[in-house]
């Protein structure tokens, strides 16, 4: 942890890459493009065309945005509802995706507007259906194993100087003692493909039903995976009891009977503490928030609430 923190990334950078990127692609100014989203990604409207942007944080992101394109492809073709990649209007093959300073920036066509927000009754059969597909893309290289852990270091890096030596270095800890545990898991579902990152703010609910979006964490590991995010989040951020049950019905089971829910909920709770660390940088609620999570982690307290980010 005694490494240069990494550029800021906020806004106005992802805009400057952004600007890059559409100027070697041919595209116009995106200057009145209109962010959507700022987390591991900065996610533009551009309005004409009707493509959305998505900037990765990081260069390390290039291969994952890079399967992500083919997955989404996969995706449509064996026909769960997934955004569809602008491959009509921008050159972006199956391989690494146009960059940036090193960043990659992928183009996707724009999705029709929500008629509401999704909820986790939306989620489960969506869920279940693509938990139900035969087989997974054959990709070169395949997909990987759902690796929660892995972007710990990276993402508390990323605030060196910003947040207390002592929780970065416990959550350090508490990540290589819950990897090894991880490694025991012994699962009820068949592995297989999943979405890695099943919260119902990644379901798009249009005119047509539901959309599962965000695909870059798709991977090839333990069905549970998708499971236990949302019951995390009735755990930790306040969904109410009702919604969580009408999920585990959409999917057909409740992750809570299995044996091994604690130690991947844990993981869970891990990686969701170190992901806030990435925006302290950029002030705000970052750096209390970050410090709530690691405290009750510390004081193994899941009655203190955490604040969606």
């Amino acid at each position: 942890m005694d490494a240069d923190p990494a550029p800021l990334f906020d806004e106005a950078r992802a805009r400057d890459l952004l600007a890059r990127a559409c100027a070697g692609l041919g595209l116009p100014e995106p200057a009145g493009a209109r962010l959507i989203a700022l987390g591991e990604n900065a996610v533009f409207d551009l309005g004409d065309p009707a493509v959305v942007a998505k900037v990765g944080r990081h260069p390390e992101l290039a291969e994952r945005a890079g399967r992500e394109l083919a997955v989404a492809r996969w995706l449509d073709g064996a026909g769960i509802p997934v955004p569809r990649p602008a491959d009509g209007l921008v050159e972006q093959p199956g391989g690494r995706p146009p960059t940036a300073d090193g960043h990659p920036v992928t183009f996707w066509h724009r999705l029709a507007p929500q008629v509401r927000p999704a909820t986790p009754a939306d989620l489960g059969p969506l869920l279940r259906a693509l938990h139900l597909l035969p087989g997974a893309p054959a990709l070169d290289p395949p997909l990987p194993p759902r690796r929660l852990l892995a972007p710990v270091p990276r993402w508390l890096h990323s605030a060196t100087g910003l947040l207390d030596p002592a929780d970065t270095g416990f959550l350090l800890r508490l990540c290589e003692q819950r990897e090894a545990e991880l490694a025991e898991l012994v699962p009820v579902l068949p592995t297989g493909l999943i979405h890695g990152d099943a919260l119902p703010r990644n379901v798009h609910l249009g005119p047509h039903g539901p959309v599962l979006v965000d695909l870059e964490t798709v991977a090839d590991d333990l069905r549970e995976h998708d499971l236990v995010v949302v019951a995390l989040g009735y755990l930790r951020y306040g969904m109410a009891e009702a919604d969580y049950l009408a999920f585990a019905r959409g999917y057909g089971w409740d992750v809570r009977d299995w044996a091994g829910f604690r130690v991947l909920c844990g993981a869970r709770e891990i990686a969701s503490a170190a992901w806030v660390a990435q925006h302290a940088a950029n002030g705000g609620a970052a750096p209390a928030e970050f410090r709530r999570r690691v405290a009750s982690l510390r004081d193994g307290d899941r009655s203190v609430r955490w604040h969606s980010f």
